[in-house]
């Protein structure tokens, strides 16, 4: 009998919001620690990467268990209004979020309107 325990792999669900000052990302990635969570650019390819796990206490055991341990992958292309100095990540119960703020020279400004 094989008791290794398999391995999902998932997609994480994600929805792109664009604003003025740029793009917000929200990933959801249910039972990744911040530990296990990486986010890397190479050139314009954003990735996301992490590992879920279910933590259990020292004197728990699991009667049923529908959650399993999976691993979360996502690739972006970004565009090259972008920022990427400036890139903000923050994960909170269980949502990554990002902040891809749009480079100073293609935000919407007010133009000055000055009289002779």
């Amino acid at each position: 009998m094989n008791n290794e325990k398999k391995i999902e792999k998932f997609s994480p669900a994600t929805d792109i919001v664009e604003s003025e000052q740029g793009f917000y990302m929200y990933v959801d990635l249910p039972g990744v620690s911040k530990e296990a969570l990486a986010i890397d650019l190479d050139e314009n390819n954003l990735i996301i990467a992490g590992k879920a796990a279910a933590t259990l206490g020292e004197d728990e055991k699991f009667i049923d268990q529908e959650f399993c341990e999976g691993e979360y992958t996502r690739r972006f292309t970004i565009a090259d209004v972008v920022d990427r100095e400036n890139i903000k990540a923050n994960l909170k119960n269980g949502v990554l979020e990002l902040f891809l703020p749009k480079m100073p020279e293609v935000q919407p400004r007010k133009i000055q309107i000055t009289s002779e």
